[in-house]
């Protein structure tokens, strides 16, 4: 099955800067990397669960687009974009490129416009599409082989289709979404809509008239300050709708042999998570290359040569010899350590009162497994003395 994920790019990067914001994360060079740390995690866990066969990633493209050139305050209220989002967009960049990931950015078009083209294309060429973002404006692109693929605030994402849309939003048809927000308008996007009415009496009007052109062909059956409000902002209305509307006519091409899914550039992307400091992320790259199995395809990359192992070597014998056949080193058969296992409050009350004593410690943690994110703790182990441990 040929299965497409398309991401949008700042809005999963503007989601992931706003996670970390009370509790950013400040590599020892002082850079911000929570957007850049976030978006990773996402695409990486993307690629984990789903394992699309083919993917891409649409930026918007930096000026003007239409919606800029039809209405100069699109997205006017927004403030300006956060030097450290500013900064951590070429490293974003970077990390894609790594991965061998299509980036595609198309001068006068947003994102939106962008992924819902390739999606109607893809639909036609047999893919099942994905289209990774929060926004719920995507919802208008829905169909039966095109899903919105939507992170939830508790972790996770939630898949939307046509029925999906149409019980989230109360609607008799997912493509009402673009009446929807043409009537209760988009502060995100700074769509007016039409003013004083909210997503429920939207809703409302849609269940009755099924569609901002014929609310306002009948307006005559409104009543009271409703009417009021509709007739005398029916443009902006009208306007609000063309605003929301996703174009599926963008001049992109699909190209499906550019966007399946290839091996990433490991050396590459350690060099990038080394200079970043995310040691999860290596942590991880380091397992998935040790449950690799060697094959005649995969091959191990080329050893350095040590001109001392020979000396090693021989000087491993010589201790050998020395020490006789067996050696007289103490192991843990010899030794016999102590091992005290704390499993009650009395005892671990006098274990802490014993341990405030001393005067150095050493401990260990036991989990279950390495990433931090997501590994458990399973106990923990402590000594003062020599070879007694609890």
């Amino acid at each position: 099955m040929k299965k497409l994920f398309l991401l949008d790019a700042y809005a999963l990067v503007y989601r992931a800067y706003y996670a970390f914001i009370k509790n950013p994360r400040i590599n020892s060079k002082g850079l911000n990397t929570s957007a850049i740390y976030g978006f990773v995690n996402t695409l990486e866990d993307i690629l984990k669960r789903e394992k699309p066969s083919h993917i891409a990633i649409a930026f918007d493209p930096s000026g003007k687009t239409f919606r800029h050139e039809a209405y100069e305050a699109y997205k006017a209220q927004r403030e300006s974009t956060p030097e450290d989002i500013r900064t951590s967009l070429p490293i974003i960049k970077n990390i894609i490129k790594a991965y061998g990931i299509p980036i595609i950015e198309v001068p006068g078009f947003e994102a939106d416009d962008v992924i819902g083209t390739l999606a109607k294309k893809a639909e036609k060429a047999g893919f099942i599409t994905y289209m990774v973002t929060p926004d719920k404006d995507y919802g208008q692109l829905v169909s039966e082989r095109i899903f919105m693929y939507r992170p939830k605030h508790t972790g996770g994402y939630e898949t939307l289709g046509i029925e999906e849309i149409k019980e989230k939003y109360q609607l008799a048809s997912h493509e009402q979404v673009i009446d929807l927000l043409g009537l209760m308008g988009d502060s995100s996007d700074n769509i007016p809509g039409c003013p004083g009415v909210g997503e429920k009496t939207a809703v409302k009007l849609l269940q009755e008239f099924g569609s901002i052109d014929n609310l306002l062909a009948h307006t005559e059956q409104l009543k009271g300050a409703l009417k009021t409000k509709v007739e005398e902002n029916k443009d902006l209305i009208a306007f609000s709708k063309f605003l929301a509307t996703i174009r599926t006519d963008v001049p992109v091409e699909l190209h499906e042999s550019e966007l399946i899914l290839s091996e990433p550039d490991e050396n590459q992307l350690r060099t990038l998570y080394e200079e970043l400091e995310f040691r999860t992320f290596i942590a991880k790259m380091q397992a998935s290359q040790a449950s690799k199995p060697e094959t005649s395809v995969t091959k191990k990359a080329p050893q350095q040569g040590n001109l001392f192992d020979m000396f090693e070597e021989n000087d491993a014998e010589e201790e050998r010899t020395a020490m006789g056949s067996t050696s007289t080193m103490d192991t843990i058969d010899t030794i016999k350590p102590t091992y005290i296992l704390l499993n009650n409050a009395k005892d671990i009350d006098a274990f802490v009162a014993n341990l405030l004593s001393q005067k150095t410690v050493c401990f260990d943690t036991e989990t279950t497994g390495i990433d931090i994110n997501e590994s458990k703790l399973v106990g923990m182990s402590f000594c003062s003395k020599e070879v007694k441990g609890m």
